[in-house]
């Protein structure tokens, strides 16, 4: 079932998705080559909660931390760790935040230290694949839109789509429907309404599209071993375009 928000409920969205940006924010103050994941864990649980707010992941059918930290070939849901992050790294940090039973999503990329060539374009590429995904989240449209626009554009600069994980909808509970994928074609799907909110996240390989899964269940890793980047932001379905809640 899709649970359409009201405004009202949409401006609650946008309060976790201001909070939740501005924890963004500082950890790209801190992302630096000898700094470890789980320091930056630790320092958004310490944030949120100082801000009211909960870290909705840390618990989630048994998920331990308060953020997802992705490092180089790990697609999504790596485990934050002691291991330093070292120069040419790239590190994704996803993140749902509960402010007053409303919440939002966000992922964010970060290069770590002089990242090479391949990497840096890899990031510029997701990002700019998220945007173009967010450009079709209009009152109208398909899921399928929002989905070609990713794809095809990412394949046409040379990297691949994961399709083991989607967008989704969101409110007060983390995953609603419809989901959202990031591959196939267009005007399929769900027609867009408005007040639905959806995360759309897209998750981008230099390599192969399939990926492997460690053996503690949640780390999602390139098949190949190519590296992997994430950028994801949750969006309100408005008369007036798409209004990006956790907007950095």
């Amino acid at each position: 079932m899709i649970i359409l928000k009201t405004k009202e409920e949409i401006a609650s969205m946008k309060r976790a998705g201001e909070l939740l940006a501005a924890c963004h924010r500082e950890i790209a103050k801190m992302i630096r080559p000898g700094i470890a994941t789980n320091e930056i864990d630790r320092f958004v649980e310490t944030f949120l909660r100082d801000h009211g707010a909960v870290p909705e992941q840390k618990g989630y059918r048994g998920y331990p931390y308060a953020t997802c930290a992705s490092v180089n070939d790990v697609i999504c849901h790596g485990f934050p760790s002691d291991k330093p992050l070292r120069d040419g790294d790239i590190v994704a940090i996803d993140m749902v935040v509960n402010l007053d039973g409303w919440l939002a999503d966000s992922a964010w990329s970060y290069a770590v230290g002089s990242v090479s060539p391949q990497a840096a374009k890899l990031l510029d590429v997701t990002k700019e694949a998220l945007y173009r995904g967010i450009a079709k989240a209009v009152v109208g449209n398909r899921i399928g839109d929002i989905s070609h626009a990713i794809q095809s554009y990412a394949e046409g600069e040379g990297f691949s789509v994961v399709r083991d994980f989607v967008g989704h909808a969101i409110g007060q509970s983390m995953h609603e429907e419809p989901q959202v994928p990031h591959y196939g074609p267009p005007g399929r799907g769900v027609r867009l309404k408005e007040g639905m909110v959806i995360t759309i996240e897209p998750m981008i390989n230099t390599g192969t599209y399939r990926c492997k899964l460690d053996d503690d269940g949640w780390t999602a890793r390139t098949a190949d071993g190519g590296l992997s980047a994430q950028y994801e932001h949750t969006i309100a379905i408005t008369a007036d375009g798409p209004l990006i809640l956790t907007e950095q």
